[in-house]
């Protein structure tokens, strides 16, 4: 099983993973600056990062000490290979330490928004910010003195050293944490590390995306022919217009309608999504085959392994009729799939950090999968994804689409999965989106997911008697990229009018909650 995954970008920067919770947040914001960023475990070997040819090196923060024993650690070698280092907070007192300066354990504890001195304003790092800035601070131990060669630039209440500079071998370090909003010029400095101290040119687009993936789609298919898995969502959507770019022809959409879907989608995506595009669409009735392969399961990981299992088998079914129904055609080899980076993170891909849920298309996929893969969008944040969509002309209804996931209404069920449940699910999650979209908010939530705890009732009073029903729980979340989220806080009426039309329209449902939860620490779905 093999997948083809976006070709380096000229001026590629590593983003070493030391278990921050700001790695992905990193990478982020080097995108914003318009340069191409990669995510790496600090686990990889030195040598190993280097063999990339990475134009800079950033090392993020962690929640380890580096006094600690079994603390993570990097060979010297890579601040002696002549690329540029950034150090933030875990990686600058890294650098500090394997460079010969001192870090202490004192006691001396910042957390949170902290003042910033800066001595030197003029520096590579901070030139043009103000001598005076607040900064957002996650450390226990401090650094006392910087390595020879290196120029302290800041300082705070309590910490002599809060960044430092060596102009000479590109070498730069900030105690605090640049890639959070509440550093106020956290992207400026972020920035003049790029552009400055490793003369970096802002130059990477999604137009360079499209360019690189093309080509690297016709190397990899020749005059074969593939298949895309098309759920109607953003993601596979704009997969499949990327690749019918590349191939044409020799693509052939597949939509299966696994009874997991939301109320009138399949019909959407049969019509839209064509009317919108003109590739070839067939459309595979695997509903009985999904809930028989689901009865029984509430485990959300064997939930969600269950159902990239079907998708495969379903996926290899069409793939035989395809080819029967063209037998003298080139052979059907490749999948595409509308695979993001989140989905590759989250699933312990990438960064050598734990697997947080396996998705479908990334850690639910079978062992003997017969297709290579095609992945054109594996290292995109999901804003990417919405302007190369945007950049490929598809229509905005289906470019700024809310996020559905893959295994569908499967996994906003808590509990087993039955026709029943789904249907209930189904009426409450149409209401939901009636009542956004009347009110004008679908652009102001990036998602808003409605689970059923199946395997919950509440008391409820409806008609004068006593109700024993299901609830129901609204999950409204604002973002940018998935990776981090908040609740979003919608208004008060357009909630009660959600809950009210649900526990008087949707049988067996008594009670409307709302998930207030931001990730992390939660996760954007339930399961």
């Amino acid at each position: 099983m093999s997948s083809a995954n976006p070709a380096a970008a000229p001026d590629a920067v590593l983003v070493v993973d030391f278990g921050a919770q700001y790695a992905q947040l990193i990478a982020r914001r080097v995108r914003e600056a318009r340069v191409y960023s990669e995510i790496v475990p600090s686990t990889m070997p030195v040598a190993e990062m280097l063999a990339k040819n990475p134009k800079a090196i950033i090392l993020s923060g962690g929640p380890s000490s580096v006094y600690e024993e079994g603390a993570p650690q990097l060979d010297r070698e890579i601040f002696e290979a002549g690329v540029p280092v950034f150090g933030m907070c875990y990686g600058f007192q890294l650098m500090a330490t394997t460079l010969g300066g001192t870090v202490d354990n004192t006691g001396a504890r910042e957390y949170g928004r902290t003042p910033l001195h800066v001595s030197r304003t003029s520096s590579t790092l901070f030139e043009g910010t103000p001598a005076e800035q607040p900064v957002w601070m996650s450390h226990g131990d401090a650094c006392s003195a910087a390595p020879e060669g290196f120029t302290v630039t800041a300082s705070t209440d309590v910490v002599p050293v809060a960044a430092f500079e060596n102009d000479e071998k590109k070498l730069y370090g900030v105690q605090y944490h640049p890639e959070v909003m509440h550093s106020t010029h956290g992207q400026q400095i972020l920035e003049h590390f790029l552009y400055r101290g490793a003369g970096l040119r802002p130059d990477w687009t999604t137009g360079n995306v499209i360019e690189e993936q093309i080509e690297a789609i016709r190397a990899q298919v020749g005059e074969k022919r593939a298949i895309c898995g098309l759920s109607g969502g953003v993601d596979s959507a704009v997969a499949a217009a990327l690749v019918q770019k590349a191939i044409g022809s020799q693509l052939t959409c597949v939509y299966v309608d696994h009874g997991l879907m939301r109320k009138g989608e399949t019909e959407q995506v049969e019509k839209d999504f064509v009317a919108a595009t003109g590739v070839q669409l067939k459309v595979v009735d695997a509903q009985e085959r999904f809930l028989k392969a689901l009865a029984g399961v509430s485990d959300p990981e064997e939930k969600r392994k269950i159902i990239g299992r079907e998708f495969i088998r379903v996926f290899e079914q069409a793939q035989a009729e395809i080819v029967a129904e063209a037998p003298d055609d080139h052979p059907v080899e490749f999948l595409v799939q509308g695979t993001l980076y989140p989905d590759v993170v989250e699933s312990g891909g990438g960064t050598g950090t734990a697997n947080i849920k396996s998705h479908h298309n990334v850690g639910g996929l079978p062992e003997d999968l017969e297709f290579q893969l095609i992945e054109p969008l594996r290292k995109l944040f999901k804003d990417e994804v919405r302007m190369v969509g945007a950049e490929l002309g598809l229509p905005e209804e289906i470019v700024q689409r809310q996020p559905f996931p893959g295994p569908g209404l499967g996994i906003r069920i808590v509990g087993e999965v039955t026709k029943e449940r789904l249907d209930l699910l189904r009426e409450a999650d149409a209401i939901a989106r009636e009542e956004l979209t009347a009110a004008g908010l679908d652009r102001d939530i990036w998602q808003c997911p409605v689970v059923l705890l199946a395997d919950v009732r509440s008391v409820g009073v409806q008609g004068d008697g006593r109700t024993y029903g299901h609830p129901i729980v609204l999950r409204p979340v604002s973002s940018e990229d998935a990776m981090t989220a908040d609740w979003t806080r919608m208004p008060y009426d357009v909630l009660a009018k959600i809950s009210t039309r649900i526990t008087n329209e949707v049988k067996d449902v008594n009670r409307v909650v709302l998930d207030v939860t931001s990730k992390p620490p939660g996760t954007i779905e339930w399961e």
